[in-house]
């Protein structure tokens, strides 16, 4: 019996928070030991960007962009690829799986914000509050210390900044989806990015000893590059074309909770009371902040 289309798009997102929730355990598994996390990103999207062109060339689409959208193109890939990962994946290596994760959730926070202050959106009571909820467990989970040390500071801002990064490149990009293709503004802006990713990650790509890999850890690199990265963006898409953003969107929600328990049964990281007490005020502000026909604070 064949499946709906529908169906297959709910598959195909589910498991898209699958691969990034993998990603979390199986970078920290090989980088930064046996690769830099700059290094890594080298691999990461050059890799997936060389898959992107090869379906390409299978397809018949044309492969140019117009002239007054490349400064849009540039930026995307600033944000949405260079800035993004480079953060992403120097900050995983220095904190935990479950903080990083959860930490992630605060991208539809900052999208929230954004909205408010660029868009001049009215603020809500609900989004008021689930903002206030959302960015004080946010800010506990990032003061709570961790006994064995595989949380710090800097590795927090960094996943925090990767987070702002990715919410610009999340409302800059949506008018180049509405002119090209997605999966061909995805390979435009993969293009972009890796080119200002190679200057920081080709030292550290260079200096990788390939001889101190075995088995596990090529299949955790590949893990990353072909199901982390290209699948996982590709699924995405296929998503957001049959379902629609917000439905996608919405099941950012279960990556924690994977990544949880990959963390847990892999890497021995374990649950404490700030990161439950952080998760729950962050799930519960993104779930306020989500909302829609609240009543309006008055000005």
């Amino acid at each position: 019996m064949l499946l709906k289309t529908t169906t297959k798009a709910h598959i195909a997102v589910l498991f898209t928070n699958i691969f990034f929730a993998s990603n979390f355990s199986l970078v920290k598994y090989i980088s930064p030991s046996l690769v830099g996390p700059y290094g890594l990103n080298v691999i990461r999207v050059g890799v997936s960007l060389l898959l992107f062109w090869s379906f390409w060339l299978l397809g018949k689409t044309k492969a140019g962009i117009r002239k007054e959208h490349l400064p849009r193109f540039f930026l995307c890939g600033l944000t949405g690829v260079a800035i993004n990962q480079m953060l992403f994946i120097k900050g995983l290596t220095m904190t935990s799986t479950i903080h990083a994760s959860l930490l992630m959730l605060c991208t539809p926070l900052l999208i929230t914000i954004l909205a408010f202050w660029v868009l001049r959106e009215k603020i809500t009571v609900l989004k008021a509050l689930g903002l206030s909820l959302g960015i004080g467990g946010a800010v506990l989970l990032i003061l709570s210390k961790e006994k064995a040390g595989t949380a710090t500071l800097s590795g927090d801002l960094f996943i925090v900044l990767n987070a702002i990064a990715y919410t610009i490149y999340f409302i800059i990009v949506k008018p180049l989806m509405q002119v090209y293709p997605p999966l061909h503004v995805i390979r435009w802006v993969f293009t972009f990015g890796f080119v200002m990713i190679l200057p920081f990650g080709w030292g550290q790509f260079a200096a990788t000893d390939w001889q101190l890999y075995d088995w596990s850890h090529f299949a955790s690199l590949s893990f990353i590059v072909v199901c982390g990265t290209f699948l996982a963006y590709s699924f995405n898409i296929y998503g957001i074309n049959h379902l629609g953003a917000g439905i996608t969107g919405s099941y950012i929600y279960t990556q924690p909770i994977f990544a949880a328990i990959i963390a847990t049964l892999f890497l021995q990281e374990q649950f404490t009371a700030e990161k439950i007490i952080s998760g729950i005020l962050i799930f519960t502000g993104v779930y306020l902040v989500s909302r829609k026909n609240t009543p309006v604070i008055e000005e």
